[in-house]
């Protein structure tokens, strides 16, 4: 998906906070994304990183990738990750490891990015598209469930947004018909299933390193996790056209491996990510703090934490209905605030899957959804006035009753960016650049 530049859906060049307030009290403009505040924190760093694998000329799966593999699984505590060159090679590998076959069924949700299906139609496997819980906008294990058959040979649940899939229920589906499951946690890095990190509760778990992603490169790149010895060894021949030695081929694979440069600059991130990943948490509540001191409760509907594990934040969807959220869109991008639409077009009413013969209220779940929401910024150096900046002109759009209070209240009230103080939900429940405009 290619999207136009425009306010609302690039950074400038210099993306720091704006210090001005207009009359409103709102700043002049809130990014969705800002990766040059992170970059500019770590430029030194990651300079010198760049500098040390071209002294070195090892460029494809140099010394810094397998660190960096080592790096990840003490991370995400599982015994074996693979990088490989993005996320969809990753989805692409983990198909080809477990042999699915062309004929063969795959479950997975129509409400994700096309990466997640264009891995199974490549193996000349079919999609079969399961609906979503409403609210969470995670795949519905009970339609997982409805639609399996003789021909499913894997279920691919998909960790949306940063949350974990529901695998208390799919887990014990799976297992009951003897099928892999393939765990899509391209936006859920350090998010966890009680206590589990996603990516080592299925069969391999497919992640991304895109550069909008919480652990994000300076190009694509993926990795894959699994904790079956057997998997792990075919995804290391898979990613170089299965040759083992060099020059001897005993399966074919493809050429997906991880540059060297991109593995430099990810391990110089990851030691934050953790900390970043709090931070997301922090601007989560504080978001759910700010809708509900507009009373917003009856024109949006705002995501909530995941009570049985770590909601990483990758994205922060709203949710408008009634039509609305297009012109809400509008309104936002005129007021310099960027938003994205995740995603406009569910994947079983896209063109390139018309021969599927999917229709439109087949899901209608996951087509509502795709009508009604809007991703708003939630990048870890957002500050609390650009969120109160955001919300009030969601709020603004709606002609709240509260909203020249609010902003009054914020006025007198606001304290200095230095000063961090976390919201009364992250207390309460003790939760842990500029973009291109491709965004997965």
């Amino acid at each position: 998906m290619i999207l136009p530049h425009s306010a609302a859906t690039t950074t400038s060049p210099n993306s720091q906070p704006a210090a001005a307030h207009s009359a409103s009290g709102f700043l002049p403009a809130v990014p969705l994304l800002a990766l040059d505040r992170q970059y500019a924190v770590l430029r030194d760093e990651i300079r010198g990183a760049l500098d040390r694998v071209c002294d070195s000329g090892k460029f494809v799966l140099g010394p810094d990738v397998h660190d960096l593999e080592a790096e990840l699984a003490r991370s995400l505590r599982v015994p074996h990750v693979i990088s490989c060159a993005s996320g969809s090679d990753a989805l692409l590998l983990a198909l080809m490891a477990l042999d699915i076959k062309p004929g063969d069924e795959v479950i997975l949700p129509s409400y994700t990015f096309f990466a997640t299906a264009s891995a199974v139609t490549r193996l000349g496997a079919v999609p079969i598209f399961a609906d979503i819980d409403p609210i969470t906008y995670l795949v519905d294990p009970a339609d997982v469930k409805k639609k399996i058959s003789t021909r499913t040979k894997a279920i691919v649940p998909v960790h949306l947004f940063g949350r974990t899939a529901d695998m208390d229920a799919i887990l014990p589906v799976a297992k009951a018909a003897g099928i892999p499951v393939v765990e899509d946690a391209a936006q859920s890095i350090l998010s966890t299933w009680h206590g589990r990190c996603s990516g080592a509760l299925g069969d391999v778990g497919c992640f991304s390193f895109y550069p909008t992603k919480n652990l994000g490169g300076v190009g694509d790149g993926g990795f894959l996790t699994t904790t079956r010895d057997d998997i792990a060894a075919k995804l290391k021949l898979l990613r170089v056209h299965g040759m083992e030695p060099r020059y001897y081929h005993q399966i074919v694979g493809i050429n997906s491996r991880l540059d060297s440069l991109q593995a430099a600059v990810l391990r110089v991130k990851l030691p934050h990510l953790d900390a970043w990943t709090t931070s997301r948490q922090v601007n989560a509540a504080r978001y759910q703090e700010l809708f509900a001191e507009y009373d917003l409760a009856g024109h949006v509907a705002v995501p909530g934490d995941e009570p049985r594990g770590r909601h990483v934040w990758n994205q922060f969807v709203i949710r408008a209905p009634g039509g609305c959220r297009d012109a809400l869109r509008k309104h936002l991008a005129a007021s310099g605030v960027g938003t994205e639409i995740y995603y406009p077009v569910p994947l079983h009413l896209q063109q390139c899957f018309e021969y599927l013969g999917w229709q439109k209220g087949d899901l209608p779940h996951t087509e509502l959804a795709a009508d009604e929401t809007l991703a708003l910024p939630i990048f870890p150096e957002l500050t609390e006035a650009e969120q109160r900046t955001v919300v009030g002109r969601i709020a603004e759009f709606f002609q709240a009753p509260q909203l020249m209070r609010k902003t009054e209240d914020s006025t007198r009230t606001h304290k200095p960016e230095s000063v961090v103080e976390e919201p009364h939900f992250v207390r309460r429940m003790n939760a842990v650049g500029r973009a291109d405009d491709v965004r997965c």
